[in-house]
This record gives C-alpha cells, sequence and structure tokens, in this order.
C-alpha cells in the first residue's frame, strides 16, 4: 500500500540501470584482491545488488561490512561519526572499494577511508548511490545518482528506521 506523503523519484528499473552501470566501471578495477566494504545500515540493499552485479562480471572481492553512525533517528547529521560495529576481516594489504547510500557532506567516507587506511588497506575507492546537492564539489569516485533537495527514504535510507526496504528512492513530501 503506497504512502501519500512518498513522492517516487527513481523507480526499481532505474536503480538496477544505475548499479548496472556502477559495476561495469568497477569490474575494470575491483577483482578477487578486493574487499568491498558496505556502510551499515543505509548501504545494504545498494552493496547486495552492486555485489551481485560485479560477480556477474567475474569478479569475486571479499564482502565486509563496516557500522558507521552519525545520523541515528535525525533527520540531519549529529557531525560526529560513531563505530557501532567494525569490519571482521583483515583488510591489510588489500585494496577496499567502500559503498555507502547516500553521499551528502562527505564525512562519513572519508571517516571510513582514514579507519581503513589505519588498518592497513592498500588503497580505497568510494562509491555512493545518491549525492545530495550540497555535496557536489566533494570528492567521491563514483555516484549512481544526482539527488534533488529532498529528505529521502527507500532503497536503503529512512526516516527513523521506516522505509529502509522500498525498492525505489522516494522524497518526503
Amino acid at each position: 500500500m503506497a504512502d501519500a506523503r512518498l513522492r517516487v523519484l527513481l523507480d526499481a528499473s532505474d536503480i538496477a540501470v544505475r548499479v548496472n552501470a556502477l559495476a561495469d566501471g568497477f569490474a575494470a578495477q575491483v577483482n578477487d584482491s578486493w574487499t568491498v566494504v558496505a556502510l551499515l545500515q543505509g548501504a545494504i540493499p545498494f552493496a547486495a545488488d552492486l555485489m551481485r552485479a560485479i560477480e556477474m562480471r567475474g569478479r569475486h572481492p571479499i564482502y565486509d561490512s563496516l557500522w558507521l553512525e552519525s545520523y541515528r533517528d535525525a533527520r540531519e547529521s549529529s557531525g560526529k561519526v560513531v563505530v557501532r560495529a567494525d569490519i571482521s576481516r583483515a583488510i591489510e594489504g588489500r585494496p577496499a572499494l567502500i559503498v555507502d547510500d547516500v553521499f551528502d557532506s562527505g564525512r562519513t567516507i572519508a571517516y571510513a577511508r582514514a579507519h581503513l587506511m589505519a588498518k592497513g588497506a592498500a588503497r580505497t575507492l568510494a562509491c555512493a548511490f545518491v549525492r545530495k546537492p550540497q555535496a557536489a564539489n566533494e570528492p567521491i569516485d563514483a555516484i549512481g545518482w544526482e539527488a534533488p533537495d529532498a529528505f529521502l527514504v527507500g532503497y536503503g535510507m529512512d526516516d527513523r528506521g521506516r522505509y529502509r526496504g522500498l525498492p525505489y528512492i522516494a522524497a518526503i513530501d
């Protein structure tokens, strides 16, 4: 049952096209020596789709996750990144692809890069499915979709824990 407050901006088929385009781009770089690190909790759907797409291209990186938190249940970042749960496998000497749902300030990905490098990662690449307008000039290696300035839910993004499981991205009106 649809929620009247939600305005769909990107449907499931559009998401799939963009994930496949990202996987095409990463297939030339990411191979079996890499670790793909999903930033929890929001990146779960995107990371799963991207991993499947990379695997379909004959690449088989290790999958891990890093639970970083800066929002809690607020609609704006606290400005402080906290590690809730660390990666579970050694990263030393391995390159890492960091996967996030939303790139808005760049703070979370910068923290993840520094954290993984401190653990001995050989190098990092970072991608997010959504880039918000305020991050237009922040450095990131790949983006799936340039989003409007709106509060987004679905495809891993939430409003106080709700709507993460929607197969599309919507704005809350």
